[in-house]
């Protein structure tokens, strides 16, 4: 009897470390998507070894981001959209309006994206790809434990787009001491491009990827704060591996002279420093990257409507993959709408400042947290993120606003 129940606990144990590691992915590879691989090859190009040095300062305002966000979830045992408008009557719908615009017109590329690699891999037709990469994340929440599915999915898939990059990172021999160097001492410094980075990994959706699946799975409260902030970390750590290694194979490829082709630069590194193999490589990568961000975009933006409307919580798996088959349906039959991209992602840049904003007042309200009580070094951490991240949303709406009018 006593045997069993020691079973029983260990199975219970290794259940909530599975899905604390599930979380921990779903967020490290919603953020790695197609866009991510786009986005690290270029700065790499521009800035060189000092690219490392971006990639630092980004992991750290990226920890104090996951860190604030998914703790004063925990501890509320609330959803974003739920705490905002505690703090704010209202804020919680625009909060959901915003994250399921983001996440609609962001799967409508990571569609793409997917497709694009299932092309690469098999010489398929672009649509194909994407209609088939539909079908499978649709398969995934049709499953009876889908939860378990997409934190099985998340794990696998970002393991495999890790070791891969790490296999051409080696392949085009890197000046790794120089990359260390540059670390620390950069020639070359970029602020927009630190706080572009910031946004990129924990921007949007995937700011609350994570924090709402542990809150679905019942991770919540004081006593899972250790095992929260974790996981937390976790996430961005994993991100943030696939993004040096990946800073590595585009730096070892670049300081040869290679000219990065300027319409798939991520895809003529993989080629040039491991050949058609690197290049198929690239295929399953990019296809693993999409497919990983359109399950964690439907998942995100479902759970941010859900706690609004009564019918949203009752059909959430027919929501979610309503969401996949619109998603599907946009590029399948329109291509990617340039407006809509446009106007999400004006919108989009909104997600982070405000939510951490809103966030970190919620620390200090009783009514929200109890008697928790937020450490203060988080609290200026993420004040200074807020700032970055609110400078990035105000440059990113003038843009925006210039290519629309």
């Amino acid at each position: 009897m006593a045997s069993s129940k020691k079973d029983l606990q260990q199975q219970s144990s290794k259940g909530k470390w599975g899905v604390l590691l599930g979380a921990a992915f779903l967020m490290g590879s919603s953020a790695i998507g197609p866009g991510f691989l786009t986005q690290t090859a270029v700065f790499t190009d521009q800035l060189l070894a000092s690219f490392g040095f971006v990639i630092l300062m980004s992991i750290i305002l990226d920890v104090g981001v996951q860190m604030n966000i998914w703790r004063i979830i925990a501890v509320s045992r609330m959803r974003g959209q739920d705490i905002a408008n505690k703090v704010l009557p209202g804020l919680g719908y625009f909060l959901a309006f915003a994250v399921a615009l983001g996440g609609l017109a962001f799967n409508v590329g990571n569609i793409g994206g997917a497709g694009l690699g299932l092309n690469v891999l098999f010489g398929m037709d672009t649509i194909i790809g994407a209609i088939i990469t539909g079908i499978i994340a649709i398969g995934i929440f049709l499953s009876k434990e889908a939860g378990a599915a997409m934190d099985q999915i998340a794990r696998i898939l970002g393991l495999i787009m890790i070791l891969l990059t790490l296999y051409v990172a080696f392949r085009s021999d890197p000046p790794v001491g120089e990359a260390v160097l540059r670390t620390f001492a950069p020639e070359k410094l970029d602020v927009f491009a630190i706080i572009t980075l910031v946004g990129g990994t924990v921007g949007g959706y995937i700011t609350f990827a994570g924090g709402h699946r542990l809150l679905d799975a019942g991770i919540s409260g004081k006593e899972s704060l250790r095992q929260v902030t974790q996981s937390s970390i976790s996430g961005v750590l994993i991100a943030s591996i696939m993004r040096i290694f990946l800073f590595l194979a585009v730096l070892g490829v670049v300081v040869t002279g290679f000219k990065l082709d300027a319409s798939n630069p991520a895809a003529s590194v993989f080629r040039e420093a491991a050949g058609t193999l690197g290049y198929k490589m690239f295929g399953l990568i990019l296809w693993a990257a999409g497919i990983t961000s359109v399950i964690g975009a439907a998942y995100t933006s479902v759970s941010f409507l859900k706690t609004l409307s009564k019918w949203v919580a009752k059909n959430e798996k027919l929501v979610t993959i309503l969401f996949i088959i619109v998603s599907t349906i946009i590029f399948s039959f329109i291509g990617e709408p340039v407006t809509l991209l446009v106007i999400a992602g004006a919108i989009n840049g909104l997600i982070l400042p405000i939510g951490l904003g809103v966030l970190l007042v919620a620390a200090y309200k009783k009514s929200i947290v109890g008697d928790y009580k937020h450490p203060l070094w988080l609290t200026i951490f993420g004040g200074i993120v807020l700032l970055a991240t609110t400078y990035l949303a105000v440059v990113t709406l003038i843009n925006q606003a210039q290519k629309l009018f």
